[in-house]
């Protein structure tokens, strides 16, 4: 690996001196001046986050009531699509929205994103890697809302032991024992990295921000890719383990044929809701490849809120993407939807410091790598490991498609 981000070890970090930590700075500027006509502002959010979402435009809205009549209409919208979307019709996009923090150069660079007012502030309330990856260079250009952007392990305690999940192999001879499942989503070239990862073999961006480098293909080394992509094959061989996206994986916990799975914090809620007692949280397991176990990388990050640039009331905009992420909301957020706060008061909170899931993703976080790929990684890979989880049934040359996989991730 090029690069290890412990995003979340600030929290720890900072646990140590919270007893001194500020408060959460005033906003330097004042709040907008009073508008006489409708304040419409359109707000674009996972579809998980609706209800959250609701409750606090209400609190905004009590919060500015007199300075503002406001109408604001939330719109489903995947975070990891967002870029897409807002920069297929900037004028006519979302005020606000939320996005994964490594679309902030692209929305950026395309005039989707001016530089934050009172940065100073929203930095100083903000955990470090959260304001970082919320920034391009110097400047800063989102709101940071979450620094949990990352996967780890779920287990069912009623089956495995704290030995057992530190092995994937083991993971799964036990699940099959029982008749049961261990998943994990490889549709998705966002958890695919985390075979590849720790190996040796890099991915990352060009100097130009836009292309990737890929080595997932090379020969030489302890540990080729060949050498991955049979231990994927192997894996994929056993009856216990279920390729599933992140709502079949859900609803397997919830079924009970699944006893565990790779997934993250916005799932821990509903895991814990179906498990009960039972339920574990840990890092990834360690796998084997090449005669050796490999412990299992990830992919980190964060969540950002954005404001449109081409927004028709920038201030008041600007107003509720603070207010969407400030230390009380975010507080709000881990109660209601499990999800790791950016905000430093907020993630120096008991209640954060006690999750099973952050305790989990902050030990896995020693393994994780900012994800800072381009657009042209994702479907390579996920073709690659497509057939890797039926099992390569063409049985086509490892190496060739690994070579097609490289191919295409660095294509420009």
């Amino acid at each position: 690996m090029t690069k290890r981000l412990v995003l979340l070890l600030s929290v720890c970090l900072l646990a140590l001196t919270a007893a001194c930590s500020p408060q959460e700075p005033a906003p330097a500027s004042p709040p907008p001046a009073a508008e006489s006509g409708t304040v419409a502002l359109t707000v674009w959010g996972a579809e998980e986050d609706e209800a959250l979402l609701q409750e606090i435009f209400a609190s905004f809205q009590a919060h500015y009531a007199g300075q503002a009549q406001f109408q604001i209409t939330y719109q489903p919208q995947s975070e990891s699509h967002c870029k897409d979307a807002l920069l297929g019709d900037l004028e006519h996009g979302a005020d606000v929205f939320a996005f994964a923090d490594d679309q902030v150069a692209a929305l950026a660079a395309a005039g989707g994103l001016d530089p934050v007012p009172d940065a100073v502030a929203i930095r100083g309330a903000s955990l470090p890697a959260a304001a970082e990856a919320a920034s391009v260079g110097d400047t800063l250009y989102a709101y940071p809302l979450t620094a949990d952007n990352g996967y780890f392990l779920y287990y069912n305690k009623a089956y495995f032991s704290e030995a057992d999940v530190q092995s994937l192999e083991r993971m799964l001879e036990v699940a099959a024992q029982a008749e049961k499942l261990v998943a994990m989503d490889w549709s998705s070239a966002w958890y695919v990295y985390a075979f590849f990862g720790n190996t040796g073999l890099e991915v990352g961006l060009n100097e130009d921000g836009l292309t990737n480098f890929c080595t997932w293909n090379s020969t030489d080394g302890p540990i080729r890719g060949v050498d991955v992509a049979q231990a994927m094959l192997n894996i994929a061989a056993s009856p216990a383990f279920s390729n599933r996206p992140d709502g079949d994986f859900l609803a397997g916990i919830q079924d009970g044929t699944v006893i565990a799975g790779i997934s993250g914090v916005w799932n821990a809620v509903a895991v814990q809701e179906a498990w009960g007692a039972d339920m574990g949280a840990a890092k990834l397991p360690t796998y084997s490849c090449a005669g050796q176990q490999v412990q299992m990388a990830s992919f980190s990050g964060c969540k950002l809120i954005g404001v449109n640039a081409y927004s028709q009331h920038p201030e008041w905009a600007a107003r509720l993407a603070e207010w969407i992420t400030g230390e009380e909301n975010q507080r709000l957020r881990f109660t209601l939807r499990g999800q790791g706060p950016a905000n430093v008061n907020a993630a120096n909170s008991p209640e954060v410091q006690s999750s099973l899931a952050i305790a989990a993703l902050l030990e896995q976080s020693n393994y994780s790598q900012l994800q800072r790929v381009g657009g042209k990684f994702w479907d390579p890979v996920a073709e690659f490991s497509a057939n890797m989880a039926q099992g390569n049934p063409t049985g086509a040359s490892l190496q060739a498609q690994l070579d097609r996989l490289v191919e295409g991730v660095c294509q420009r």
